[in-house]
């Protein structure tokens, strides 16, 4: 029986959406895809598979240190672009009280 490279994905996590600092996103991640399918366990009913390398996932300080890791071991690997982030516009909390106001006041 042949042995199938696993295949993994290096990517940047983005900035927790109920944080406003980026300090777990400036690292790159290594996870491993799920190589078989999920199937229920008739006793309890949860979902399971026998495939243990999903659970893993490795931190890297750069996107080059975790491809040098997947080249060292022989993983098959794809490398995500990192998004860019959208624009923030700059709000002012007298507008607020500004005379003309269109929309609803929201408090």
């Amino acid at each position: 029986m042949s042995q199938i490279a696993p295949l993994a994905r290096i990517f940047q996590p983005p900035r927790p959406a109920t944080q406003s600092g980026h300090a777990r996103s400036q690292g790159w991640v290594l996870r491993f895809a799920a190589s078989e399918k999920l199937r229920l366990d008739p006793l309890m009913g949860w979902a399971g598979s026998g495939d243990t390398r999903k659970q893993v996932h490795l931190d890297f300080p750069t996107k080059e240190a975790a491809i040098a890791y997947c080249e060292a071991r022989g993983i098959s690997f794809e490398v995500e672009p990192t998004p860019k982030p959208a624009p923030i516009k700059p709000k002012v909390y007298a507008d607020n009280f500004r005379f003309g106001r269109a929309e609803n006041w929201s408090h």
